[in-house]
Parts: C-alpha cells; structure tokens; sequence
C-alpha cells in the first residue's frame, strides 16, 4: 500500500493503513488484508439487505430511546444509500472469511459510521452507534433470511411464474400436434406436444410451491438474540421492532424467530430452501434436455422442433447452428446442484451456539436464486417461446410407430400385439398394414382403433 494514499486507521488491536478514500475502518481492512482468496465479494442482495437490517436496528433503538434521533436519522440516511445501490464498491470482503461473517458486519458498521458521521456532522461510531444491540451472530443470520426471502419475492418466483405462462401459451398453440411419446428413449404412446409442455409447466408450478412453502419460516428472524440467542446487550422488545420495521419497509411479513437460540445455531431454513432450488434446478435441466434431444438434427437426429438460431454454432463447421440457451440452462442447473451440495455441508456447520459457514451459505443460495431466475427467464423467452415444429418428422415418424398396437391389447391380446408389432418393426410397415392381415379387425375398426390423436386421450378403445 505505499505507493497509494493512505491515512492511519485504529481499532482494538491497534493501527493499520487504509486507503485514503475508503469509506471503511480498521476492522475492514484487516479483513481485506486476511482473506485474498477468491476475490469474489458478498453479493449486492446480500449486502442491499444487511443495509436494511441497520436501517432498521437504527429505528428499533430510537424508538426505544437508546438512540439519540439525530444519530438514528443519519444512521438510517447513511444505510438507504446503501439500500438505493450506492457504495457497492465499499464492501471488498472476500466470501470467505471468518464463519459467522463478523468482518462483513463490521465493513457495513464503518461504511455506515462514516456516511452518518458526515450526516450528522458529529462522530457516529460503527459498535457503539450503528451495531447497538447486534451482533454479527444475529446480524448475519438476518441478513441471509432478509436478503433470500426478498430475492425470491421480487426475483425468483416472477421468473417462475413467467416461464409457466409462456410454457402454457405455447401448449395452447400445439394443442393438435400429436408426437410420439418416448419411454426409456424408445418409442411410445403418442402424446400430444400441449401434453408434454403441460407436463413442463407442472413441474415449474410445483417447484413454485415448493419455494413458497419454505418463505414462513425464511421471514422468521434471528434478530434480538444477539451473542449466542439469549440476547444479551439488546433491549426486549428490540428483535420484534427490527422485524416489523423491515416488514413495514419491504411488504414482506417479517417477524423475530420463534427461538432465537435455533435461529444463531443452524441454517436449517436456508438448507431447505436450498433444496427447493435444487428441485427447480434439476427441473429446469429435464426441460433443457428435452429440447435439446427435439431439436437434435437436424437430419440424423429427432429434428422435431427448430429451437431459434441464435449464433452460428461452430467456428469450423459452417451453417451448424447449436441449441444454445437450453445447454446454458443446463449448466446453471449443475451450479445449482453444487451450490446446494455447499450449503449442506454448511448448514453442517452449526457447532454449539452458532453455525460458522454463514458467509458461503448466504452466497451460495443468493447465486441459485439469480441464476435460476435468468435461465427460467432465458428458456421461456429465447427457445419455448419461438421453436417451431417440424410436424412432417412428427407424422412420419407416428406412422412408423409400431407400439401403437398397444391401442389393440384390449381386442386382439397382449400376445397377438406383439407379433403385430415385432412383424412391422422388422418389415419397416405401418402397424395398421400389418394388422389388417394378422387379425380380424376391418380397416374401419383400425382407423379407429390406431387413431393417434384419439390415443393421447387414453382409456380402453373397443
């Protein structure tokens, strides 16, 4: 650091240099000086909601009068900034760092501190002031609840929700389109191609309840236990004040922890929501892989749909266009699933009084979050919403489907079926030809019988 500006810097365990136009103190840059491991620093939703988490600790101390108001107000001022998406660069702490993410609490007690000072016009200082009645150990814990509950409000669950819409209009444009259903990736019973985006579409809406059903107990707040839950150094009422001044701020039902003790010791609830976005990762990775085996061709492969052509796809072979996004998709589904395979071993890590993973879990679940709102966003709006059908390889191929004759097992027998069905697999017949010889059934009857679209509605044909 010589060759830039410093100035000198003290905290409990003496002095340091910090940059000269750093908004942080000490504590900050020892942090920074420790931890140069990843260079990747805490995600801006975590940080925007630490912010209102002091925003909030300001007002419940005032409120309470333990905080004189022309402190509280430059306090909550200085944290709104924050909150507004100012002074990002201010929070250089390396994810990994200390367990209970002590040196992010007091980055944002410095940055804050500062900013307020400079408010109030009078020395705001970042424990006695801005981290009065908190500790790192019910900070942070809030932090990751606050930061993912409202990432799945406003981000997660919109993304969803619009992938089910777009997956709903486009079975209702295919409703008519009758493919040939694959079990085992062999041919099947048809279905009709509004049939298997209907069954994609279930699987986002279930993934949807599956995240929503987790949001009671992410709005539940450790806030109030301070140390080690039993909430020594903060007023009574503090963690209920903190709860409804977030939930009056951010329309989110926010409320303290039943038990402040759990809620410092485990990440039990971010475990689980991190396994709800596991499902909808591995959701989404079902759907991009069925679009990429529909689109594969388009020649030698099914070539049942045209994905839109987004980019040449090779820097060798001209004119080979790649299903891009549901392979981008895909790989998210696989960062999800190793995030969650993280937050595992961290919600592991809750040794006596409190879990000492916090920064990585809240990381880890924030980036799911992200990633699997954007590719939801992504596949429902640059491959479902404009793949085209290739429905002459859909009828060819129906016509040649042998298993058909599953429709005749009520009729002429399992035993008979399959003689039908081995014959006009190995003579490359339509079953219909096939069967017309081998059984007593009319053309008429057949027609009916093998009717492919009439197949897709199930039940017993007789």
């Amino acid at each position: 650091m010589s060759d830039k500006a410093t100035r000198i810097e003290r905290d409990s365990m003496g002095e340091l240099e910090v940059p000269e136009t750093a908004l942080w103190g000490a504590q900050t840059q020892r942090a920074v000086n420790n931890f140069k491991i990843s260079g990747e620093t805490m995600p801006a939703a975590f940080i925007t909601a630490l912010a209102r988490v002091k925003w909030a600790c300001a007002g419940a101390n005032a409120e309470l009068g333990l905080l004189g108001s022309s402190r509280a107000v430059a306090i909550q001022q200085a944290a709104q900034t924050i909150i507004d998406g100012e002074h990002l660069d201010a929070f250089p702490v390396d994810v990994f760092q200390t367990g209970s993410g002590t040196s992010t609490n007091m980055n944002a007690n410095e940055v804050i501190a500062r900013l307020a000072s400079d408010i109030a016009d009078k020395p705001v200082h970042p424990n006695d002031d801005v981290n009065m009645g908190q500790s790192s150990n019910d900070v942070i814990p809030t932090t990751i609840h606050v930061s993912a509950a409202l990432s799945v409000r406003e981000q997660l669950l919109p993304a969803l929700e619009h992938l089910a819409t777009v997956l709903e209009e486009k079975a209702a444009t295919l409703d008519t389109v009758v493919k040939t259903g694959r079990t085992h990736l062999m041919d099947a019973m048809p279905v009709r191609l509004s049939q298997e985006l209907g069954a994609w579409r279930q699987q986002i809406v279930s993934g949807m309840a599956r995240v929503e059903a987790t949001l009671p107990r992410l709005t539940r707040l450790a806030q109030g236990g301070t140390a080690v839950g039993s909430g020594i150094n903060a007023h009574p009422r503090f963690g209920a004040k903190v709860a409804t001044l977030l939930a009056e701020q951010t329309k989110c039902p926010f409320e303290p922890a039943e038990s402040h003790f759990e809620a410092l010791a485990c990440q039990d609830t971010a475990v689980e929501l991190s396994g709800q976005l596991k499902v909808v990762a591995v959701s989404l990775m079902k759907i991009a892989n069925d679009l990429r085996w529909m689109n594969s061709g388009p020649l030698a492969g099914l070539g049942e749909i045209a994905l839109p052509a987004l980019q040449p796809g090779s820097s060798i072979m001209p004119g080979k266009v790649n299903p891009v996004i549901p392979e981008a998709v895909a790989m998210v589904a696989a960062q999800v699933i190793g995030n969650d395979a993280a937050v595992t071993v961290g919600g592991q890590a809750g040794n006596f009084q409190l879990n000492v993973m916090l920064p990585m879990v809240a990381k880890n679940v924030l980036q799911s979050i992200e990633l699997i709102s954007n590719a939801a966003r992504h596949i429902a709006d640059y491959a479902i919403a404009g793949f085209t059908v290739n429905e002459d390889n859909l009828t060819q191929a129906l016509g040649r489907n042998p298993i058909l004759v599953t429709a005749l097992n009520p009729v002429i027998g399992y035993e008979l079926g399959a003689k039908v069905a081995k014959t006009a697999y190995a003579e490359g017949r339509p079953v219909k030809d096939v069967a017309l010889e081998m059984t007593e059934l009319s053309a008429e009857e057949l027609d009916r019988l093998l009717d492919p679209a009439g197949l897709t509605e199930g039940g017993i044909r007789n």
